[in-house]
């Protein structure tokens, strides 16, 4: 039952940050759930030149939801683990217990922004069984839950994600997400080495009831970040600028971690989640104001066989970004 130990992070690191977090977010939970009278009304009231969409109020619905289940998923993690401490049960039952908390954390967030957003769901595709590797497009914050919820179901593969660990001011993310092989990586780039081994080493024991879930393109795509990313290659003149170059709706995928998970899995398929309909909540701002409300999520799930005739260095990379290439082709078509 030992938590996921980070390089470079302390103990005290850990429980100092928690100490902010955990309190910050049922402190907040209270005063949100007791002044949420008033705070519907004064949404209401602000709506009134938008009664058909309602945007403010579905926004502090949605916060409502989302701090209610980051409580109870706080209070769940604590009784999954005095109950395995009580009754010293085995450690692959509370890693179990875990995955499915995970599962019920995220589903619960995605089912109840689809509701209280008004959200029409379009999935072409199913991710089929373990083992796979996910690769999957990053628009938006809000996206991080449809993995959870569509891939990762009671019969579907259980997810090991590569996340960026900034997320672990989430208390659940942090708990719960610790207690599983997840990556949290650091993205400043000053372990970059130790951070893709840590990848690589998601791949280990992977059976058949399992999924590793990466994001490619490592953060939210935007246009500025796309011609920063486009620069980068060129400046490289690895031979992917030119793929790359045609790329309109998301960035091209960093090599580091992929290319890791790709060589370490040669014959495990590939299941790329693309996704359009969540770039309404690129930023607070445009979320506030009514971005995901009635929007269409559009998801398509493509699996493809393992890469393993490809030879590994420049030819994989080619045969990623060719992949990545098709993700642009039907996002810009969604």
């Amino acid at each position: 039952m030992k938590a996921l130990r980070l390089r470079g992070e302390t103990t005290f690191a850990v429980w100092s940050r928690r100490a902010i977090s955990v309190p910050l977010i049922m402190t907040t939970f209270c005063i949100g759930w007791a002044a949420s009278p008033v705070l519907l009304i004064l949404a209401l009231v602000s709506d009134l030149v938008d009664l058909k969409r309602l945007p403010r109020t579905r926004a502090l619905l949605f916060f409502l939801l989302y701090l209610s289940c980051e409580t109870i998923g706080i209070v769940a993690s604590l009784w999954v683990w005095l109950r395995a401490v009580v009754s010293k049960r085995a450690a692959g039952e509370f890693e179990e217990t875990n995955f499915a908390l995970q599962r019920w954390f995220t589903g619960s967030i995605f089912r109840g922004a689809v509701r209280i957003f008004s959200i029409k769901v379009e999935q072409t595709g199913e991710p089929g069984e373990g083992p796979v590797l996910v690769m999957m497009r990053h628009a938006s914050t809000a996206d991080t839950v449809i993995a959870g919820a569509l891939v990762a179901t009671v019969n579907g593969p259980r997810l090991r994600y590569v996340l960026k660990r900034e997320l672990l001011w989430d208390p659940c993310l942090d708990i719960v997400g610790r207690r599983l092989p997840n990556v949290f990586a650091d993205r400043s780039g000053s372990r970059s080495d130790a951070e893709i081994a840590a990848v690589r080493n998601l791949a280990q024991v992977l059976s058949a009831r399992d999924g590793v879930l990466i994001y490619p393109e490592g953060t939210r795509f935007s246009e500025s970040q796309r011609v920063r990313a486009l620069e980068k290659l060129r400046e490289r003149n690895d031979g992917l600028y030119e793929l790359a170059s045609k790329f309109t709706h998301v960035l091209p995928p960093k090599l580091g971690g992929p290319m890791a998970l790709l060589e370490a899995l040669p014959t495990v398929d590939v299941l790329f989640l693309e996704h359009q309909g969540f770039e309404g909540a690129r930023s607070f701002g445009e979320f506030f104001r009514g971005g995901l409300v009635h929007a269409t999520l559009r998801i398509r799930m493509r699996r493809v066989p393992a890469p393993s005739g490809t030879a590994a260095g420049g030819d994989l990379a080619q045969w990623l970004f060719a992949q990545w290439a098709n993700v642009n082709a039907w996002v810009a078509n969604a």
